[in-house]
């Protein structure tokens, strides 16, 4: 459980620094025969500040209160 604890809390902290990730993803517009067009496509996932305290929180208590083995 204080694995998942560390865990848990590495990414909270990531999540409360940095609220989105982009990435981009190539989509094929026209595929006619050897004729082949694609284009880029942006995406980008947010979430709320809260959710990374929330994150942080749950990673902190399973350090604290986590049963060792």
């Amino acid at each position: 459980m204080r694995t998942l604890g560390i865990v848990l809390l590495v990414i909270g902290i990531a999540m409360l620094f940095v609220p989105s990730i982009g990435f981009t993803t190539k989509e094929k517009v026209l595929d006619a025969g050897p004729i082949e067009i694609s284009a880029d496509k942006k995406h980008e996932v947010n979430w709320p500040t809260y959710a990374g305290g929330i994150v942080t929180a749950a990673g902190l208590a399973l350090i604290l209160f986590g049963k060792k083995k």
